[in-house]
């Protein structure tokens, strides 16, 4: 068992060698991902946020949430695209001639996008900072928030898995991150959801986002959590399963 878990712990830092070269040679992919949050969060603070009733005095406290969920939906599109990349190139056939643990070439890719989907976060933030984003939270409330970013971001790129397995095409394999991208407008990432109409208002406040967004800015702010952070859990964790159950199964079906 000992041997099993070295074989594959070893191979596992192989693979992730290979993606992270891939990730360093083009940094314009980080670049990329970063500059559509960024630019979207000037707009908002700058050009609509005086007019924006948000309850918080400076508006780009209550929009960082939402900003860095739109930035990590965008990523994970680049971990659906350079998995259909290999699938197209033969690269996981390759791989499984070689004495090597199979799923290691998925989680290779999989916490790629992890460090890749952190840095954006990273550098957001600091932008965010210079914009003038306070917070009170200490350290264990920061932790908290990077734990439930982690989730999500871990539960979007087994769905990417699921996108860059299974695509017929470079743009479908793309693609599925587009509605992603679009749900933090439809709740409360960037305004109140009492100010929806009740139709658009159910489905804001049912959906995962609006309770993940509500737990990092509660925990940003020093506030009380409440259910929010149970709940964004719950929709990570469950997403994250279901997920990774698909993924698996059409990674087995593909190769």
């Amino acid at each position: 068992m000992e041997a099993v878990k070295k074989h594959f712990f070893s191979d596992l830092s192989v693979m992730l060698g290979r993606s992270m070269r891939h990730i360093s040679r083009s940094m314009d992919t980080i670049v990329t991902v970063t500059i559509m949050p960024i630019a979207m969060m000037l707009l908002f603070v700058y050009v609509f946020g005086g007019a924006i009733q948000s309850g918080m005095d400076n508006y780009v406290n209550y929009l960082l949430p939402g900003i860095l969920l739109i930035a990590i939906a965008s990523g994970i599109s680049y971990t659906a695209f350079r998995l259909f990349t290999d699938v197209q190139r033969g690269i996981f056939e390759r791989f499984h001639s070689m004495p090597i643990s199979r799923s290691t070439l998925l989680w290779g890719h999989v916490l790629t996008s992890l460090v890749s989907n952190a840095i954006s976060v990273v550098v957001i933030i600091l932008v965010a900072l210079i914009m003038g984003f306070r917070s009170s939270a200490g350290v264990l409330p920061w932790l908290a928030v990077a734990g439930i970013l982690a989730l999500f971001t871990l539960a979007l790129t087994w769905v990417a898995a699921i996108a860059g397995l299974s695509a017929k095409s470079v743009d479908g394999a793309s693609a599925f991150s587009y509605p992603l991208i679009f749900l933090p407008f439809i709740s409360s990432a960037f305004v109140p959801t009492e100010s929806m109409p009740k139709a658009v208002r159910a489905f804001a406040e049912n959906q995962p986002v609006t309770s993940i967004v509500e737990a990092i800015r509660a925990l940003l702010s020093g506030q009380p959590v409440g259910n929010d952070i149970w709940t964004a859990l719950a929709w990570c964790v469950g997403i994250l399963i279901v997920a990774y159950f698909f993924a698996m199964r059409v990674y087995k079906n593909r190769v």
